[in-house]
């Protein structure tokens, strides 16, 4: 396997885990609003909507990143449907 595709991978891991500890602590502190016997029904149902959510937003990703054929030409530099939602996720995260 070549050096960046394991660095890649365990950053995705790491994001991942990151991301897992931080909708654990949310769904918990809103759980804990409701009674007692709702308490654990709302934190699965939670928890579940929250992992199948993150892989569906993995696969969605995953059609983007195959987005090859330039869509658009400026200065005479083709962009992909790839380079456009990238530089909208980066625009919208300069915002």
């Amino acid at each position: 396997m070549d050096i960046e595709i394991i660095i890649s991978i365990l950053t995705l891991v790491l994001l991942e885990a990151v991301l897992g500890i931080d909708n654990v602590i949310f769904i918990s502190i809103l759980a804990s609003k409701l009674p007692a016997e709702q308490q654990r029904k709302a934190r699965r149902i939670g928890l579940i909507l929250a992992g199948v959510m993150r892989l569906a937003l993995l696969g969605i990703i995953t059609l983007i990143m195959q987005l090859k054929e330039p869509l658009l030409t400026i200065l005479n530099k083709g962009f992909t449907g790839k380079d456009l939602i990238l530089i909208a996720g980066v625009l919208f995260l300069l915002y």
